[in-house]
């Protein structure tokens, strides 16, 4: 068992070095050189405003300009978004929150051009399919004939079907792809929403503590006490009465004389 293990691995190391053999062999023998040129690239920016009207953890409801709802589910944390030049992941979104997306999408359309060029003398040629041609290392390779494809003799060009054997050739292989390489460019901004506007301008109720008014004193009693005897009244008109007779007899007189 370990003798036909050891058998299997030396011929895979033998595959493996003959394959490394030749295609290093192939890549002496064949130059290939590939260039790229770009053309001119169009830009198209793209911008869309909207307002965070809910935010769930990771879930979000922007009403855009238009008066749509777009929800945005499951947004990843490293999504961010740049607020006041500081930048912010999904679960510091607040409802209110201005937002702008601007997305930059550029294409370029380039050509990959891949030159490959062959050199050495015809050994065998099977036109229009095949030719083996002896290298300059002194070894045959065969090579397919690409459709369309032109040999260098001496300067002049021929197709395969001009190739004789003993011929020194010259052959290249240009191969032109076009493709167009599209990039983007996303940049999430938003402004966080106004504060609150102060309550409004109420008077406040001050409480003041009033006195209380000073009770008013009692009005004195016009009337004399009870207690008092109306005989000192009596005696004081008496004499009032004798005065007044007294007076009245001394004016008679006077006047008599």
């Amino acid at each position: 068992m370990n003798s036909r293990t050891a058998r299997t691995r030396s011929l895979v190391l033998m595959v493996t070095v003959l394959c490394l053999a030749f295609a290093l062999s192939m890549s002496a023998q064949v130059q290939t050189t590939t260039s790229t040129t770009e053309h001119a690239a169009s830009v198209v920016t793209q911008v869309a405003k909207g307002e965070i009207v809910y935010v769930s953890g990771n879930n979000v409801v922007v009403r855009m300009a238009d008066g749509s709802l777009r929800h945005f589910d499951n947004v990843p944390d490293t999504t961010k978004i740049t607020v006041d030049g500081k930048e912010l992941g999904v679960r510091d979104l607040k409802v209110g929150m201005k937002v702008e997306r601007t997305i930059t999408t550029t294409t370029t359309p380039r050509t990959i051009t891949t030159v490959k060029n062959v050199k050495g003398t015809v050994w065998k040629v099977n036109p229009p399919l095949t030719v083996i041609l002896t290298m300059e290392n002194g070894k045959n390779q065969m090579f397919t004939i690409p459709k369309d494809q032109k040999f260098n003799i001496d300067g002049q060009m021929v197709d395969a079907w001009g190739l004789k054997e003993g011929m020194k050739v010259t052959a290249t292989k240009v191969v032109e792809v076009p493709e167009t390489l599209v990039t983007q460019q996303r940049r999430l901004a938003g402004k966080m929403p106004p504060p609150p506007p102060p309550p409004p301008d109420v008077p406040i109720l001050i409480v003041e503590q009033v006195p209380a008014p000073a009770e008013v004193a009692a009005a004195a009693p016009t009337a004399l006490p009870k207690t008092s005897s109306s005989v000192p009244l009596i005696g004081f008109l008496g004499m009032l009465s004798l005065a007044s007779a007294f007076g009245l007899k001394a004016l008679r007189t006077k006047l008599g004389n």
